[in-house]
C-alpha cells in the first residue's frame, strides 16, 4: 500500500495550523496518508521553541485515521541537525523562526522518495492526489512561482510554501547541501527559499492553483496565507493573515471556505478537553 506522504515543519505552539491545515487536506482525499512532523527543541534559544509534543502526534493520527485507518503520523525530531548545520549561522535571527529551515534535513534522513511539504499555513481545497501524482522524474521539486519574489529575483523564483519534492534528485544534485552551507554563511530575508531558488538545477514551476498565494479559484489546490499586500481603501497594505486569525481571514480577506474546518477543529478541542494542545 502506498501512502500520500505530506511533511510539516514546526514546534509545539504552531501545531494549531498544522492540524487546520490537516483537517482541509483529510476533508477532500481519501487516500491514506503519511504525515511527518518535522521539529526540534530548541528552546536554548526561545523558551517558545520547544518540539512537537507525543500527545499532539497521537491526537493528528486519530483525526487522520477516521477518514482513512491506514493513515499515520510521525514526528522526526532534527534538533541535531539544527546544532550541526545552523547554530551559530547568519539567519538565526530573522523574521522567519528556524523551523522553516528544517525541511533543509530531508536527504539526511530515511524518508519516502517523493514527498508533499506543505507549510503551517496552507490549506486545502481539492483532492492533494491529484498534486502527488504529478511526474516529477528528473526534477529536483516542483513549485509555484512566488507571486512576489518572481518579480524581484531571476530564476523563476519560487515560493516554498508548497513543495513536491524529489528527495533522490536532491541527494544527486546536492541542492539542500548546498541550501544549507547558503543559509548558514549569508544573511537573507527567506533564508531556505532563497537559497532552494539558487542552487536549483532542475525545478518544475507548476500554474498557481498549486500554492495560491492570493484570492481562492475555482481550480485551487492549495490556499496558502503567506505574507502579500492588499489595497483596503485607497492605500496599499501589507499584511499577514493566517487562518487561524478567523476574524481577519473572513472581515479582511473575505474568505469563508473554510468556515466547516474551524467548526470541526472547535468541536475536536472539546472533545480532547485541553486547549493547549491544539489551540494556536
Amino acid at each position: 500500500m502506498t501512502r500520500i506522504p505530506v511533511c510539516y515543519c514546526g514546534n509545539r505552539r504552531i501545531f494549531g495550523g498544522v492540524f487546520m491545515s490537516m483537517l482541509s487536506v483529510i476533508k477532500h482525499t481519501s487516500e491514506p496518508l503519511q504525515v511527518i512532523l518535522m521539529t526540534m527543541d530548541i528552546s536554548y534559544k526561545n523558551e517558545k521553541f520547544v518540539p512537537f509534543t507525543e500527545e499532539q502526534r497521537a491526537l493528528l493520527e486519530r483525526t487522520v485515521k477516521r477518514k482513512n485507518p491506514e493513515s499515520t503520523v510521525e514526528i522526526i525530531d532534527v534538533s541535531e541537525y539544527q546544532k550541526k548545520y545552523f547554530d551559530g549561522g547568519k539567519n538565526q535571527n530573522n523574521s522567519y523562526t528556524p523551523y522553516t529551515n528544517a525541511r533543509l534535513f530531508l536527504d539526511l534522513l530515511e524518508v519516502p522518495d517523493k514527498i508533499i511539504y506543505l507549510d503551517a499555513d496552507v490549506m486545502c481545497c481539492s483532492d492533494i492526489k491529484e498534486h502527488f501524482d504529478i511526474d516529477i522524474e528528473g526534477y529536483e521539486f516542483a513549485a509555484t512561482l512566488d507571486v512576489v519574489g518572481h518579480r524581484f529575483f531571476p530564476r523563476k523564483y519560487c515560493n516554498a510554501g508548497v513543495l513536491m519534492l524529489n528527495i533522490p534528485k536532491i541527494r544527486e544534485t546536492g541542492l539542500f547541501e548546498k541550501a544549507r552551507v547558503m543559509v548558514r554563511t549569508r544573511s537573507l530575508m527567506m533564508p531556505d527559499q532563497s537559497a532552494i531558488n539558487r542552487h536549483a538545477k532542475a525545478k518544475l514551476v507548476l500554474p498557481y492553483r498549486f500554492n495560491e498565494q492570493r484570492d481562492i479559484k475555482p481550480e485551487t489546490v492549495y490556499k496558502h496565507f503567506c505574507k502579500g499586500y492588499k489595497w483596503w481603501g485607497p492605500i496599499l497594505t501589507s499584511y499577514n493573515i493566517k487562518q487561524w486569525h478567523r476574524d481577519k481571514v473572513h472581515e479582511k480577506l473575505g474568505i469563508h471556505t473554510f468556515d466547516d474546518i474551524y467548526e470541526e477543529y472547535d468541536r475536536i478541542i472539546a472533545e480532547a478537553g485541553n486547549r493547549e494542545l491544539i489551540e494556536i
